[in-house]
């Protein structure tokens, strides 16, 4: 699939099967994070994959709608080096995204509302932020084969202004 299909086709996955992605997959998500743009090539974020079911519900938890983290295959918590790193972070997730729904993996983001109650199921440091995770696995068949809806996104005339607003 070209760049322009994979961005047009990724959805947001939210249920998986227990089928696990297989180490060299998130390897190669992982990379695709790694590989991502950040401010003055700063990379200031840490990756940490979650595996353990228990430590995916318990990540859960710690957002309204995390819920997903707890039925994912596998969770990647993004910390990152300070506060203001929330764009490189979100250019770390996007990489990873697409990386995942190349291979036909599913994910979705979940924002944590409560950072420090996944800082202490983690042991990630205080001085680290934690805002989002992304939950990964093989969609159930009714995820993937749900069509994609018709619109979903405003149009871009709607929302591109040309050299001044």
């Amino acid at each position: 699939m070209d760049i322009d299909e994979l961005i047009r086709t990724k959805r947001a996955i939210r249920r998986f099967t227990d089928e696990p992605v297989a180490d060299e997959d998130l390897t190669a998500i992982l990379e695709a994070g790694r590989r991502a743009q950040s401010s003055k090539n700063t990379q200031p974020w840490t990756f940490i994959a979650v595996r353990d079911r228990e430590t995916l519900r318990r990540l859960s938890e710690t957002g309204t709608y995390a819920g997903h983290l707890a039925g994912a295959t596998v969770g990647v918590v993004l910390v990152a080096d300070h506060a203001t790193a929330e764009f490189d972070i979100g250019q770390a997730a996007a990489n990873m995204q697409l990386a995942a729904h190349a291979r036909g993996i599913g994910s979705c983001i979940a924002t944590i509302y409560e950072p420090d109650r996944a800082r202490e199921i983690l042991g990630v440091p205080g001085d680290r932020a934690i805002h989002y995770a992304l939950s990964f696995g093989w969609p159930l068949p009714e995820e993937r084969d749900r069509p994609l809806r018709k619109g979903g996104r405003r149009p871009l005339e709607e929302i591109v202004r040309l050299e001044r607003w």
